[in-house]
């Protein structure tokens, strides 16, 4: 397997809310998303970014709310469907989406991609299925960003489909086998948004990778054990958020080396800047 990052556009917001200790001053996040390239399933994409769809989506009220309190920046040559198109692959090669949740900037390339599969926990789609209006900005969710036929495209992962994780992702001990054949193991990662599940996989060179969604802003926060402002709390689950950011570190120490990627650590995202041509950096 492969695994290529890329941003689709960048949100802002404070430092200091993301890492205790952090400076009071506003900073881009950047909406990060993986193309894995599988030999046996295919193009697989883990979350998806902004895209135009999201201004379309947030441009009523009381949708807008969503732009208003974390205002993007985006470019129509940043969005998956754009960037891939760049490295020689249709939306149509996209077999397979994973989904970490189903805030807007995971989902907003959704309905670029028409023939892919999506897979998220059950928990994540129950928690926004059916939402409106203020109910579902009080979730980050925008509904017009899911496609048509999303209920027709779905797996779901829930109770039934756990499994045992290797001794080497302790603490963290089941799972699911999103494809059936060990290659890639979906680990639960509750807190920031329900039903959130992060990614392992394995490259062709040995290395190992957590794609770890929104479980922390940045790997630096897990290294140096700082969780978010307080401030930030108001806006999940904090309990269950700070077990599975315990979980983390405690992954980091047990296996140092295991490259964990949030969706809006800077680190990975100097790794994928986008170029001029709109091209995402291989992870080698």
């Amino acid at each position: 397997m492969q695994l290529t990052l890329f941003s689709a556009g960048y949100c802002k917001q404070l430092e200091a809310i993301s890492i205790r200790g952090g400076k009071w001053r506003s900073m881009a996040f950047p909406a990060i998303f993986g193309c894995i390239e599988h030999p046996y399933w295919g193009l697989i994409l883990f979350d998806t970014g902004y895209s135009s769809h999201f201004f379309r989506a947030s441009d009523a009220f009381p949708y807008r709310l969503y732009r208003w309190t974390t205002p993007v920046t985006y470019s129509e040559g940043q969005s998956a469907l754009h960037q891939l198109k760049q490295r020689g692959y249709r939306a149509e090669d996209i077999r397979y989406i994973f989904l970490s949740h189903f805030h807007a900037d995971h989902v907003g390339g959704l309905r670029d991609f028409p023939n892919a599969r999506i897979i998220c926990s059950a928990a994540a789609y129950e928690s926004v299925a059916g939402l409106q209006g203020f109910a579902a900005v009080k979730k980050a969710f925008l509904p017009d960003l899911m496609p048509d036929d999303i209920k027709d495209r779905l797996t779901l992962l829930g109770p039934s489909a756990l499994c045992s994780l290797p001794a080497s992702l302790a603490p963290f001990t089941h799972g699911y086998d999103v494809m059936g054949d060990g290659s890639l193991l979906a680990i639960d990662l509750p807190g920031h948004a329900v039903g959130q599940l992060g990614l392992y996989m394995v490259d062709r060179h040995g290395a190992a990778y957590l794609l770890g969604a929104d479980a922390s802003w940045s790997a630096r926060a897990i290294r140096e054990s700082r969780l978010p402002h307080p401030i930030a709390f108001a806006l999940f689950d904090s309990s269950a958020y700070k077990e599975t950011f315990r979980k983390l570190e405690e992954l980091h120490h047990n296996q140092p080396r295991l490259q964990m990627i949030f969706s809006h650590c800077h680190e990975a995202w100097e790794r994928c800047r986008v170029e001029e041509e709109g091209r995402g950096v291989g992870i080698e």
